[in-house]
């Protein structure tokens, strides 16, 4: 609300409360990956600046007036809707007003419940979702945590032929080298072990995420072997 009369600071925010239904509530949703995605790839902060409902996205009546005074921009339901729902979800709002939360959420693959003792509004709402084109399934998924994703051993790769018995893998720069065994396990000059280990050993490391060290060879350019891996959880899928 704005400050005619100066005797307070002008109010630059509105609150937004996240919670959960009690303190015994273990999970809930949160797209880590996928606001981080809407941010550039930095973390999203917990105050964002929005563009405020205008233009062709306020609705007016048949007299041009606003048709609800306190309409609020698809923007900030879409980054509420993407950062704690997933596709098919039910989203309720219990004041639902001009149905912004509707329609964002009927174009982003969720359900939703709306509630709304003004008739006027409720009809306001009704329509404007009904002109509301939902985004194609693959398009709403949102990109989910590392720690979401089905693990994948090393030993399905080789168990599936992307990797036979003896295929050679090398480091950056091919400046270390491992030869896959049948038991999905590598060896190198002086050690055996998981692709992991084996890539800790060869760099004098504590530690070494093996997917993202360890390349073969394809059509004479050095390939990730994690790209295996995401074909297999593909198939998951």
């Amino acid at each position: 609300m704005p400050n005619f009369r100066g005797r307070r600071f002008t109010n630059a925010h509105e609150t937004l409360i996240w919670a959960a239904k009690s303190r015994e509530q273990k999970s809930y949703t949160f797209n880590y990956e996928a606001m981080k995605s809407l941010n550039d790839e930095l973390q999203m902060r917990s105050d964002w600046t929005l563009p405020i409902c205008s233009g062709g996205e306020r609705l007016k009546n048949s007299s041009g007036a606003k048709a609800h005074s306190t309409q609020k921009p698809e923007s900030l339901l879409h980054r509420v809707v993407v950062g704690s729902t997933r596709p098919g979800d039910v989203v309720l709002d219990p004041f639902f007003g001009s149905g912004t939360t509707g329609a964002v959420a009927r174009r982003l693959g969720r359900r939703f419940i709306g509630i709304e003792r003004d008739k006027n509004y409720a009809s306001i709402a009704r329509a404007r979702i009904d002109a509301v084109e939902p985004a194609p399934t693959d398009a709403v998924e949102v990109t989910r945590s590392k720690r979401a994703e089905a693990r994948i051993p090393f030993g399905w790769v080789v168990e599936r032929g992307l990797l036979p018995p003896g295929t050679v893998l090398h480091g950056p720069a091919r400046r270390h080298r491992a030869k896959v065994r049948a038991d999905g396990s590598l060896v190198c000059a002086d050690a055996t072990g998981s692709i992991h280990r084996i890539a800790a050993h060869v760099q004098g490391l504590d530690a070494c995420n093996g997917w993202t060290f360890w390349h073969f060879d394809a059509n004479g350019a050095q390939v990730s072997i994690d790209v295996l891996r995401q074909r297999l959880r593909a198939e998951l899928i």
